[in-house]
C-alpha cells in the first residue's frame, strides 16, 4: 500500500485529506465524524466573523486560440481572462469601478496589454491603475524572465503575502482575482499543439467585525 503521510504546516500527518470547516465539524461529534472516515486533519474556523468573506465565483471555461508557442503564455492565458472577466462584470452587472483591484495570476506585461485590448474592443470601460497582475508585481522588468514565472506560484503568493492581509486591515474593500492558467504538457508542445488557456474569479470582500 502506497504511503499516504504527509507534511502540512510542521505537522505530520497520515494522508493529506483535509477536512474544511463548516457546520459539519463545528461539534465536538462532527470533529470525530471527520476523523473517523479517515480525515488526515480537520480545520476549524478561528472566528466566526472572518474580516475577509468570498461573495461571488465565476466560473471560466476552456478558451483555445491556437496560440502554439509554449513560451507565449500570456497570449495563451488572456483570451480565459478576457472570457471569465467579461462573464463576471456582465452576469452582476458590475465593472471596474466596482472594485479597488481586478487581479490576475501572471498574464505579464504582454498578457496584461493584450487583456486590456481585448476588453476595449468590447466596449468594457478599462481603469488601467485597478488591473492588478501578479507577475508584474512581483518581476521587475530589469529581470529577464521573458514570460514571467508560474502562475498559480504568483497568484499564491501575491494574495496570501499581500491582497489578503490588505482585504483583512480594511485596507482594501473589494477584491475580484483571477487565476489564469495554460493546459500543456512538455509532450504537447513538442507535438506542436495549441495551447488552452482557463481562468477562474472569485470576489472577495472586507467585512467588520461586529460590533466594530
Amino acid at each position: 500500500m502506497a504511503k499516504l503521510s504527509t507534511q502540512f504546516m510542521g505537522m505530520e500527518l497520515k494522508n493529506p485529506v483535509l477536512a474544511a470547516p463548516g457546520p459539519w465539524t463545528g461539534t465536538a461529534e462532527g470533529l470525530q465524524a471527520a476523523i473517523d472516515a479517515g480525515a488526515g486533519a480537520v480545520m476549524i474556523s478561528g472566528s466566526k466573523h472572518a474580516p475577509v468573506v468570498l461573495t461571488h465565483t465565476t466560473c471560466g471555461r476552456v478558451v483555445d486560440l491556437g496560440i502554439t508557442d509554449a513560451n507565449n503564455m500570456g497570449a495563451a492565458m488572456t483570451p480565459a481572462a478576457f472570457d471569465t472577466l467579461a462573464a463576471h462584470f456582465r452576469d452582476l452587472g458590475r465593472g471596474f469601478a466596482d472594485y479597488d483591484l481586478v487581479v490576475t495570476g501572471d498574464l505579464g506585461r504582454l498578457g496584461r496589454e493584450l487583456l486590456i485590448e481585448l476588453l476595449r474592443e468590447k466596449k468594457i470601460d478599462v481603469d488601467e491603475g485597478k488591473l492588478f497582475d501578479c507577475g508584474c508585481e512581483i518581476f521587475s522588468e530589469r529581470q529577464d524572465v521573458h514570460s514571467g514565472g508560474s502562475g498559480c506560484g504568483c497568484a499564491a503568493s501575491m494574495l496570501c503575502a499581500h491582497l489578503l492581509p490588505e482585504l483583512a486591515a480594511g485596507r482594501l474593500k473589494r477584491v475580484l482575482f483571477m487565476a489564469t492558467g495554460a493546459l500543456l504538457s512538455p509532450t504537447s508542445s513538442m507535438q506542436g499543439e495549441s495551447v488552452p488557456g482557463i481562468a477562474h474569479a472569485v470576489a472577495m470582500e472586507h467585512r467588520k467585525e461586529k460590533g466594530a
